[in-house]
């Protein structure tokens, strides 16, 4: 495939997972609360429901990184797509608790196939051990996720009501997300079992299980811990910038930099930290959140933009961390998979840390960032406890 042609697949790859992650992840920040009113419940119950979504959307990642290994991610990312339309379209005609959790279980399933890990996946089916730069690209485009998706949720929301937008997300699936995953090429470079593969790609080099083994669980932490931290400072971080002493509209006016600062810190991977191990650019990256909460702490709300432009530098880069470092330390070869099963225990974190760092944030009050910035300094520790193999993986 040639160069031009990639661009175009990581540009439509990148425009879908927009779409997919501004009408799931970002949703419930903008309609828990009218959500919550129309259906009689608190507010504390929609997210709840979203809680299960990322709970389900763990289960069936490595289902989904197993049919990307098989079949490639076009057919698996189309499926997404009526999925995605079919959850918020239940979302949109929910009446009570039962079609509140239910819709979103059916998001779940979506989210854990067509999120990230399923675009990661897709990427490495097509372009083997040369994907890290298709995957920073597609990271670089759905950086914005948030910036688009927060104010036509809000404008479809003023428009026609709650439920109006979840149906306006649902047609933009089906109208915009089903042509950009049918415009992307079909797999071909691996076909599957027929020709059996090459001894070096059937077993990585020098790769014992007792390594392999300590690696996986490594790597899992270290996703486990960052998407926590991240999921937590999505749902609390005007909160704790206000604790900090900042009125609510300087918070949220430091809150919105973490996105620039994914995108900023993403084309930095992108160009100059490319030449670098992925390894490499991961552990400085692990130390940006707390170098930014020791800076929290000394100089308190004088310090809220040097912390959040901190934490979203080192967020986009361990974003991309996630699909690289499987790459680069297992080989491309059963992807997917292990990328599914890797992301699980990230999966789980991620559906409690809203709960949990509330509660902290309740009894501790800015001390609570101590526990993401101890999370951040583990991280650190077991990317330098990694170690790259000898010889690249296939």
């Amino acid at each position: 495939m040639n160069v031009p042609a990639r661009h175009w697949v990581v540009v439509r790859l990148g425009t879908a997972q927009t779409l997919a992650w501004a009408s799931s992840y970002y949703l419930p920040a903008l309609l828990a609360q009218p959500m919550a009113r129309d259906l009689g419940v608190g507010t504390s119950t929609i997210f709840a429901a979203f809680s299960l979504a990322l709970v389900v959307s763990a289960l069936l990642g490595p289902l989904a990184g197993h049919a990307i290994d098989r079949h490639g991610g076009r057919p698996v990312l189309l499926g997404t797509n009526l999925l995605f339309a079919a959850g918020l379209g239940a979302l949109a005609l929910a009446q009570g608790p039962v079609g509140l959790f239910a819709a979103w279980a059916l998001i779940g399933i979506a989210m854990g196939s067509g999120l990230y890990e399923a675009a990661f996946a897709t990427l490495v089916r097509l372009y083997g051990q040369g994907a890290r730069g298709a995957i920073t690209g597609i990271t670089l485009v759905a950086g914005f996720a948030s910036t688009v998706g927060w104010p036509l949720t809000a404008w479809m929301e003023a428009t026609w009501d709650w439920r109006g937008a979840c149906a306006g997300w649902a047609a933009l699936h089906l109208l915009l997300g089903l042509p950009l995953n049918a415009w992307l090429p079909r797999a071909r470079l691996r076909p599957a079992p027929p020709a059996p593969a090459p001894p070096d790609l059937a077993t990585p080099p020098e790769a014992p299980v007792p390594h392999a083994r300590r690696t996986a669980l490594l790597l899992s932490f270290v996703f486990a811990a960052t998407w926590f931290t991240s999921t937590a400072m999505a749902a609390h971080l005007p909160r704790l910038l206000q604790a900090q002493g900042l009125p609510l509209q300087a918070a949220v006016a430091a809150a919105a930099l973490v996105g620039p600062a994914q995108v900023a810190a993403r084309l930095l991977e992108f160009g100059l930290l490319r030449r670098m191990h992925p390894l490499a650019s991961a552990r400085l990256a692990a130390l940006a959140h707390p170098t930014g909460a020791l800076l929290l702490a000394w100089a308190g709300g004088a310090g809220s933009v040097a912390f959040t432009l901190l934490h979203g530098a080192g967020n986009g880069i361990l974003t991309i961390a996630k699909g690289t470092l499987p790459l680069v330390l297992f080989g491309s070869l059963g992807y997917g998979l292990r990328q599914g099963m890797l992301m699980v225990p990230a999966r789980v974190a991620q559906a409690f840390a809203p709960l949990l760092f509330g509660l902290l944030l309740d009894h501790w009050g800015t001390a609570s960032v101590a526990a993401t910035a101890l999370l951040g300094v583990a991280c650190a520790l077991a990317l330098w406890w990694l170690k790259p193999p000898p010889h690249p993986p296939a």
